[in-house]
């Protein structure tokens, strides 16, 4: 199911220099999808994983959800049937600062995933985080509406859409 961008997160980073923002290493890929973009929605979230069911449930028009979770390995914040919520809704993909589970079904979904690890231990369900709101993923801000390309050699996001 892995297709190939007409793109390279390396030739996005040597044209545009300065434009763009590396994203720390430590993402894995999880998804059916290996190369994904598109604009930036994002969610802070506490081992919780509401928001991310309701966002994955609208219209995801070749967005990226960016679930920022603090890297937590308490539990996922993704897993299989939230994996195929995302490629039914048209989403490129998800990224989790944190865990996703079921993996092999993850991979089976038309989605990319890209996550910092692995756990089997479900969420919370108590509705708590925000959406649409400046992250810290590392050293960089993220903001709704930016764009972020994703490959083999990582994450990259951008202000404007550079393709």
């Amino acid at each position: 199911m892995t297709e190939q961008a007409p793109w390279a997160t390396a030739d996005l980073c040597d044209a545009h220099g300065e434009d763009v923002q590396v994203l720390d290493g430590g993402f894995a890929n999880y998804g059916g999808v290996a190369s994904f973009s598109g604009p930036l929605t994002t969610l802070a979230v506490d081992n919780d994983n509401t928001l991310v069911r309701t966002a994955l449930e609208e219209p995801g028009q070749g967005r990226v959800l960016l679930v920022a979770g603090h890297g937590s390995t308490t539990c996922a914040l993704l897993g299989g049937n939230l994996g195929a919520l995302a490629a039914a809704n048209n989403w490129a993909g998800v990224v989790v600062d944190g865990c996703v589970r079921d993996l092999d079904e993850l991979a089976t979904h038309a989605v990319g995933v890209r996550a910092r690890g692995a756990c089997p231990r479900r969420s919370v369900k108590a509705g708590k985080g925000q959406r649409d709101v400046a992250v810290k993923i590392g050293e960089i801000t993220l903001t709704p509406g930016m764009f972020l390309y994703a490959d083999a050699d990582g994450l990259v996001a951008a202000q404007k859409a550079l393709l």
